[in-house]
């Protein structure tokens, strides 16, 4: 199992093998986390996603799965690109929440990363709670099988790092 920590910061400025984007389904670049990465990536990255588009991902990527490209200009080797659900008060969609998180994971092993560092997923404009997404992604990441040793969850603001400060430490 992996060690879990936490830190209240940039994700863009990790020094870890592989760094995980709350991307859009486009791999086009947005807002929030995924506008963030492209940006201080450089072009490089763009360069990659829009050659996964032109290939295996012509509609985009699915919602819940994960691909890689180079980290362009980040301190990671990586980025792993993964389209998380928009929350939905009448229909539970937690089971995708929790596959962007074992994709992540899926592919970091693929790739040898053994540091990952993953944004609070979902918790902005797709709105989902941070409680509960912390909840899902903790648990999915002690559940998954891994060869990454340590999962380092970037948490942006106070709130976030307390939702998952306030799982970590739940039984």
């Amino acid at each position: 199992m992996a060690r879990i920590t936490l830190v209240r910061g940039d994700i863009t400025e990790q020094s870890v093998d592989a760094v995980v984007n709350a991307a859009n389904s486009s791999l086009l670049g947005g807002g929030g986390v995924d506008g963030a990465i492209h940006r201080k990536g450089g072009p490089e990255i763009l360069e990659e996603c829009r050659a996964l588009r032109a290939s295996r991902y012509g509609r985009g990527l699915p919602t819940g799965r994960a691909v890689a490209t180079t980290a362009g200009r980040l301190p990671a080797r990586w980025v792993i690109h993964t389209v998380g659900p928009v929350h939905s008060a009448g229909e539970d969609r937690s089971d995708l929440l929790a596959s962007c998180h074992r994709e992540a994971l899926r592919v970091a092993d693929e790739l040898g990363a053994s540091t990952v560092a993953f944004p609070a997923i979902s918790t902005g404009v797709y709105r989902w709670p941070l409680r509960d997404a912390a909840r899902i992604a903790v648990e999915t990441v002690q559940a998954t099988d891994t060869a990454v040793e340590e999962v380092r969850f970037v948490l942006f603001d106070d709130a976030a790092y307390a939702a998952f400060a306030e799982r970590i430490a739940a039984p």
